[in-house]
């Protein structure tokens, strides 16, 4: 008999730890029993599991007692202060927060790119950015095969990134213009920044603060994060970050130079197409292309669009979609739960 995990979802209300519940009945993860776990107020709800009602408890430093995987979304500040208390309890730790994304002792894991880091965990492992997942997922196979030099990615970011409430705001304001009545924008771009701004029918060039570079923080993660989950500081990479008015999936525009000569457009399809969890959608004379519309609710990267840049022999353009809160999120974080297992990196 396979062996079975107690597991823990800390922000089990959340969009995301709605996707992990989901994530885990789905892929049938191996579970003894699932503890929901959130913020006292929060506490108290129900919420369906294997045809098993369960009431969601508040989050304490021994809610972690017996668990052996936690999978944590509740935000940076409760990540800090209670991975630690589950990991000294036993439990290891996948962190979808960026709280320790940059830690240089955390390992920061997309499997289809580097699994391997798993290895060198020690109670606690990161989950990337979502932006950042679908780019690197669809990007490993070139860098494996010619390498890569320079990226710049423009990011078209789906609300949902920014939490229900965000989405509430967007329908509510969609409503509001059509009716012709005033709007109050009280969430985006960043819910705790000066200013906030219409999002229904707008495009916002900023998701989270800027930074004194002029880039904005997700930006950032962005930079950082592509460099440590490939392992090469040498990569040049630039990130845009604009949000639309678009519930669910991300969508990027990014171009790549290679180091090595040899690639083409026929050559990047093929990788793409061999990749894991990759789906290629790249037949534009009959105009098929990822869409956001269609990405959402499934698994895998979408790519598509590839074109090689008509100045730089090197140089290709891409675009790639995902589901944010899937890929970007819950499924990134169970399938690293999975690689764990299958590593037998995970404490029973």
């Amino acid at each position: 008999m396979s062996k079975m995990y107690n597991v823990a979802i800390l922000g089990a209300t959340g969009a995301v730890g709605q996707q992990m519940i989901d994530t885990l009945d789905r892929l049938e993860f191996p579970i003894s029993e699932l503890k929901l776990l959130s913020s006292s107020r929060s506490a108290g709800k129900k919420i369906m599991f294997k045809g098993q009602e369960l009431t969601v408890e508040e989050a304490k430093p021994e809610s972690f007692e017996g668990v052996d995987l936690a999978l944590f979304s509740a935000g940076g500040s409760i990540s800090k202060e209670l991975a630690p208390e589950a990991v000294e309890r036993g439990a290891t730790v996948v962190d979808n927060t960026s709280a320790f994304r940059m830690d240089k002792d955390i390992p920061l894991v997309v499997p289809e790119v580097n699994a391997d880091a798993l290895k060198e965990h020690n109670g606690i492992i990161a989950n990337p950015n979502c932006s950042t997942i679908q780019m690197v997922a669809a990007m490993e196979p070139v860098r494996k095969a010619f390498g890569l030099k320079r990226v710049i990615v423009s990011t078209y970011q789906a609300v949902s990134g920014a939490g229900n409430a965000a989405v509430d705001e967007m329908y509510e304001q969609s409503q509001q213009i059509m009716n012709d009545e005033p709007i109050n924008p009280q969430i985006l771009p960043v819910g705790g920044d000066k200013k906030h701004y219409q999002i229904a029918f707008n495009a916002v060039p900023q998701i989270d603060k800027f930074q004194d570079n002029g880039y904005t923080f997700e930006e950032m993660k962005m930079i950082n994060e592509t460099k440590k989950i490939m392992s090469d500081d040498s990569i040049q990479v630039a990130a845009t970050c604009v949000r639309l008015p678009v519930e669910t999936g991300h969508s990027e525009s990014v171009y790549v130079e290679v180091e090595k000569d040899g690639l083409d457009v026929a050559g990047f399809k093929k990788l793409m197409e061999e990749a894991p969890g990759v789906t290629l959608q790249d037949d534009p004379s009959n105009q098929i292309y990822p869409l956001a519309t269609d990405a959402k609710g499934k698994d895998d990267v979408f790519v598509g669009r590839i074109r090689q840049d008509l100045d730089h022999p090197k140089g290709f353009h891409f675009w790639v979609v995902a589901d944010n809160l899937l890929k970007g999120a819950a499924l990134n974080s169970v399938q690293i739960a999975q690689s764990l297992v299958e590593q037998n990196l995970l404490k029973k």
